[in-house]
């Protein structure tokens, strides 16, 4: 945590990026399960290289998967599980998915249209919410700056959800996406890459920079 404001650095790949990613102060560390990605690793990938991560906490990363698709992501290690899906999935589907990993490892990451809030009915299956960039045809990945203000009115509705903002963050917006959405946890990716899945270690120096000048 840098002066009181949590990260993640997801789409990891390698062991390499994870381990700068750790030694840059991150959080948490995500690995994108969904094959549609660029950044897509195989869970069996991942299985393979766990034991050499650092001791960071693993959020994996899906979209809309089935139960069991979600179990074997459980039996895998990861301690939190993030899961992008449409916002009118059921609430049943979405129950589903708490009661499979519990409420406190649960990041919902709801697809929300310019004019669609959260849905309210979701707020009690998952501790945290995390709004991303809307995009038609894709879920997250846009690289694209999302809505920031929408995002702090949400956080200012709920305050008792940990509320994640991602899409489109980078060095040089962070500051002003922190200031206009007084979010307290980031969820970066692309904007420290140098190409889908390979992180650039000096652009996520300078990420951090900015975090710690945004809290002075």
């Amino acid at each position: 945590m840098i002066d009181g404001i949590r990260f993640k650095v997801c789409g990891l790949t390698s062991h390499v990026d994870a381990e700068f990613a750790d030694r840059s102060g991150a959080d948490y560390l995500g690995f994108i399960l969904y094959p549609n990605s660029p950044r897509h690793i195989a869970l069996e990938t991942y299985r393979a290289m766990a034991a050499r991560l650092p001791d960071r906490k693993k959020v994996a990363v899906s979209v809309a998967p089935s139960i069991g698709e979600l179990e074997a992501m459980r039996v895998a290690g990861f301690d939190f599980f993030q899961i992008h899906f449409n916002h009118d999935t059921s609430w049943e589907t979405v129950a589903g998915w708490s009661k499979t990993v519990g409420p406190g490892q649960l990041w919902l990451a709801p697809k929300l249209p310019p004019a669609v809030d959260v849905p309210a009915a979701l707020l009690p299956l998952a501790e945290f919410i995390l709004l991303d960039t809307f995009h038609a045809d894709k879920f997250g990945g846009t690289g694209v700056a999302g809505d920031w203000s929408k995002f702090a009115r949400h956080q200012h509705a709920q305050p008792d959800k940990t509320w994640i903002l991602s899409g489109g963050l980078n060095p040089e917006n962070i500051g002003e996406a922190l200031r206009v959405s007084g979010a307290r946890f980031v969820d970066v990716n692309s904007g420290v890459e140098s190409a889908p899945g390979v992180k650039d270690h000096t652009k996520l120096k300078r990420f951090v920079v900015r975090l710690h000048e945004s809290r002075t």
